[in-house]
């Protein structure tokens, strides 16, 4: 096995020919799935590169909306635009329900992708067995589930994570990291005693051993340096470990060709054929929505941009490559009942895509575009073609909104849950009061259109949450075909097994 490590040592149970004897079925059941699937189709051959794209909470409305969207700012017909995955010539629905969860969160869904397994919330890798306060890092061990990037670097390809998030949040985490808890992130978040690494130190297991992760780029710096280390980017803020340690540090140490970039400029300029472990932390925490970028200090890449450069160096390696990219931050902007930047982040997925698709050949590369799970967004409304999406509904021939029934117009796009119930102002330093019911406020004079309007909601909470109905998965290239029909979430794992050949 690749890690020295006790957390390490057991994950043979999981990688496809061994699993953990108590553990449910449905790991079987999904591979038999794709297995009648791939005996009911002929075999476009197999891939030598594996690209998984996850918009973070990119329900299928969300692409609905995020489509129409790029189209009417594109001065285009929104309802008629496609999104670059749209154009891929195989899809399927994707179940999203977890071990112990209806409506899931993002750990056992990501876990459920990249090992086939289902897991319980909030859980990292590690088999439903495993109880949620486990700290142990031997008992960890046993119940470690082996991702398909770990079976990856195993048989020597090329491996890379790029995520707007930062890079120990869920579901870059569960890539590489095993845990009950998605929340012990850096070292101080960890009950006392416990031995289990938390999730960033975790990170580096993947670098001390073998040839590691090729290719991290995401947010995250502070959970990587200790609480004494100033901000590159800022200063006045410093890491968050208690343990003294500089990850960062510590990665440029384990490999030979390493480098570290913190910057837009530093990534463009990074040459990939002399580069062959890049770690690339862009904010202290999770990188800005994409209608903020261009505000960092700094300057930050684009989803795109660090695609491209991704796939840059890991199509180096002649053996091929697993790529992982999320838009994280399409989740995050839904939480906050912000439609505005969830679908920019959405469209800007989009264009990560199409970057991908532009450098890679079908014949060797198989892209899968997904979400991990939905959202509580809503549209709905007799709305007329080609009204602006994020605008009031105008019935068609109509001149002026329609009506509910207290007489005040409402938009297209709504969410079921969340903080839009609450009409807010921006009065006080600690925050927005809440001073009323959100359907209370008349929408008439109001930018519905705004980056910085809240949509309303049905239901009062402070964040809004995820839904559970199913999500889409698009794809091309080798292995694509078995994307079809109604699917569970664990069955993407073997898909992309099958298709390189594990």
């Amino acid at each position: 096995m690749r890690h020295s490590t006790i957390l390490a040592a057991a994950l043979i149970l999981s990688g496809g020919d061994l699993a953990p004897a108590a553990e449910p079925s449905e790991y079987d059941r999904a591979a038999q799935r794709v297995e009648q699937r791939s005996r009911d189709t002929p075999r476009a051959g197999s891939a030598r590169n594996v690209i998984l794209f996850v918009g973070d909470g990119m329900g299928i409305t969300t692409v609905t909306a995020a489509r129409i969207l790029e189209g009417q700012r594109a001065g285009k017909s929104g309802e008629d635009n496609r999104l670059s995955f749209e154009e891929f010539p195989h899809t399927a629905l994707v179940r999203t329900f977890s071990a112990t969860q209806q409506v899931s969160d993002s750990a056992p869904t990501a876990t459920a992708m990249v090992t086939g397994w289902l897991a319980n919330d909030a859980a990292l890798s590690v088999a439903p067995t495993l109880a949620s306060g486990v700290t142990d890092a031997a008992a960890v061990a046993q119940k470690s589930l082996q991702t398909i990037l770990e079976q990856a670097e195993e048989r020597g390809l090329s491996t890379g994570i790029v995520t707007t998030t930062r890079i120990t949040d869920a579901t870059p985490a569960a890539n590489y990291a095993h845990t009950p808890n998605r929340f012990w992130e850096y070292a101080g978040q960890l009950p006392q005693g416990a031995t289990l690494p938390d999730i960033a130190a975790q990170l580096l297991l993947h670098q001390k051993t073998g040839n590691g992760l090729e290719v991290v780029l995401a947010g995250g710096r502070e959970a990587m340096t200790d609480n004494a280390t100033p901000d590159p980017e800022y200063p006045a803020r410093k890491g968050r470990r208690n343990d003294g340690r500089n990850l960062i540090n510590e990665w440029l140490a384990a490999q030979r060709s390493s480098r570290f970039v913190w910057s837009r400029g530093d990534l463009l300029a990074v040459n990939a054929k002399q580069t062959q472990h890049l770690l690339g932390l862009f904010e202290p925490g999770h990188m800005r929505y994409e209608t903020d970028r261009e505000r960092d200090v700094a300057g930050e890449p684009s989803l795109a941009e660090m695609t491209r450069k991704a796939i840059e160096i890991l199509r180096e390696n002649r053996k091929g490559y697993y790529l992982m990219v999320e838009g994280g931050r399409i989740d995050h902007a839904h939480h906050q009942g912000n439609a505005y930047r969830a679908l920019t982040d959405a469209i800007a997925l989009s264009d990560a895509v199409r970057m991908a698709a532009t450098l890679t050949d079908t014949r060797d590369t198989l892209i899968l575009v997904t979400a991990d799970h939905s959202h509580g967004l809503t549209m709905t409304g007799y709305v007329a073609r080609g009204n602006p999406i994020l605008g009031l509904v105008r019935a068609s021939g109509a001149s002026a909104p329609a009506l509910d029934y207290n007489r005040m117009p409402y938009t297209t796009l709504s969410y079921a849950n969340g903080p839009g119930f609450a009409l807010r102002d921006s009065a006080t330093e600690s925050g927005p009061r809440v001073i009323g019911p959100g359907r209370g406020q008349d929408l008439t004079n109001v930018d519905t259109t705004s980056p910085d309007f809240y949509q309303q909601s049905l239901v009062g909470l402070s964040a809004e949450t995820h839904a559970g109905e199913d999500v889409a998965l698009y794809a091309r290239g080798p292995g694509a075909e078995l994307a079809r029909g109604s699917i569970n979430q664990n069955e993407i794992y073997h898909i992309m097994r099958r298709a390189l050949g594990f």
